[in-house]
């Protein structure tokens, strides 16, 4: 007995899957600082409109273990981000918040399926990376990236609180 699969089959399985999502791969240089008293800075790294506002955060790396919850305390020193968006958000943030990191380079990876990437629109965007150290600087770098296809590694360097910063579709 010989069986035969129509193509129709075919196409109706390939409909109903899923389109495969993209990752945002994004590296952070936090700089080695040479000063009496160093802090490992607060970070938000949040994805922007091209009408400035906040499309969604992807990671706030802070003191969570701070006593008596100090360490939110201080999240408003990355003004840009609170005011678009921190100041909404509950901490912890589940998949969002993190410890602080040290210095070096940082990579995360942003799955496309989860958070902020899951509902993004394909379009022109910008990756904003915001850096505040308690008796340091604060700094902010934006760095322009297209959402919806994969494409070349895009890098802005920071000046003080951040190095180079570097988005990633893929």
């Amino acid at each position: 007995m010989k069986r035969s699969v129509s193509l129709l089959t075919f196409a109706g399985a390939a409909v109903a899957a899923p389109a495969m999502a993209a990752d945002l791969n994004v590296t952070v240089e936090i700089p080695r600082l040479s000063v009496a008293e160093y802090h490992k800075p607060y970070v938000a790294i949040w994805i922007e409109n091209s009408d400035a506002s906040a499309a969604g955060t992807l990671a706030v790396w802070y003191d969570p273990d701070s006593k008596e919850d100090h360490g939110t305390k201080w999240l408003k020193d990355m003004r840009q981000w609170w005011r678009k968006a921190g100041r909404e958000m509950k901490f912890p943030a589940d998949g969002v918040s993190g410890a602080t990191r040290a210095p070096g380079p940082q990579k995360v990876v942003f799955s496309g399926a989860k958070g902020a990437l899951k509902n993004l629109k394909p379009g022109q965007y910008n990756l904003v990376v915001e850096a505040a150290r308690e008796v340091g600087g604060h700094e902010a770098v934006r760095v322009p990236f297209v959402w919806g296809k994969p494409g070349k590694p895009a890098t802005v360097k920071g000046s003080a609180e951040l190095g180079a910063v570097t988005v990633f579709v893929k």
